[in-house]
């Protein structure tokens, strides 16, 4: 038998708010419920509530739906479609937008696979905005299927690009929060070429596999002639500051079909319980 909570719905007291008669008391912004005052929420002492609220309000809503995993697609923000290449700032970001269609397929692929699981597995996210994001979302679209969009609030306008399942947009002030959700439900994570956000991504992520924070999860470089020319990874291992076998926490590959089969054949390895060359 379902039993019903004995105590008042906040909700019902912040729709009773609104009809209260106006005077210069219920005027006062004290007299406002603490959880419906914007102003009072916005306070810098009321950061820790808020940081809770941005990891709660996604978290339940995708435990709602039954969305167990995610395949996360991180790349350039300013990497165009091939048929809008000859607008891209530079000759090189014009050749990387073939890069577009292999996350858009990427995406597709992927979606028609988590289809078979009802929508609840492999579930496509991105950071929800153009270039390669608008990508992933496009593709799993193309599929069909449903896609996850974690927007950030950035200086500059902007918005979610229309390729996003709109119930499964969400909106951040922090990143990382944001970047929590990018990683909790992740069981591959794919990495096309860009700039500083992606580069972040990447590393966060490498480092929380490498210290054991993490389990691991394949992930896809995709693009090598573009990673091995911006990073070199060798130099890092011979250095020290890395250990060889860090090197094997990541792969590289060139199309979507290419990294399909590298998770398809991928086997759960275990959380490092130690960082080799420590």
């Amino acid at each position: 038998m379902n039993r019903r909570h004995p105590l008042r719905h906040a909700s019902a007291d912040r729709k009773a708010i609104r009809e209260v008669p106006d005077t210069p008391q219920t005027r006062a912004p004290q007299y406002r419920l603490a959880f419906a005052d914007d102003d009072f929420l916005c306070r810098e002492e009321l950061r820790p509530v808020r940081l809770q609220l941005e990891l709660l309000k996604p978290q339940m809503h995708l435990d709602a739906l039954g969305i167990n995993s995610t395949i996360v697609l991180f790349g350039g923000a300013r990497i165009p479609s091939p048929s809008s290449k000859d607008s891209a700032a530079t000759k090189t970001l014009a050749d990387l937008s073939h890069f577009y269609d292999e996350a858009r397929e990427f995406a597709r692929l992927m979606t028609l696979k988590s289809m078979e699981a009802e929508g609840k597995e492999h579930v496509i996210v991105t950071g929800g905005g153009p270039g390669v994001m608008e990508a992933g979302n496009r593709g799993a679209m193309d599929a069909g299927g449903r896609s996850i969009g974690l927007n950030i609030v950035l200086p500059h306008e902007q918005a979610p690009n229309s390729y996003v399942t709109p119930e499964l947009c969400f909106n951040f002030h922090y990143f990382a929060i944001r970047k929590m959700h990018f990683l909790m439900r992740a069981s591959a994570i794919c990495v096309f070429p860009g700039g500083f956000g992606t580069l972040d991504e990447l590393f966060e992520a490498l480092t929380l596999i490498q210290t054991g924070r993490m389990q691991p999860v394949p992930v896809l470089l995709f693009g090598r002639k573009f990673w091995d020319c911006i990073i070199n990874w060798d130099a890092l291992a011979d250095a020290g500051t890395i250990s060889a076998e860090d090197l094997e926490l990541f792969s590289f590959v060139e199309s979507a079909t290419e990294a399909m089969e590298v998770i398809d054949r991928w086997q759960e390895t275990p959380t490092r319980e130690a960082m080799p060359g420590r």
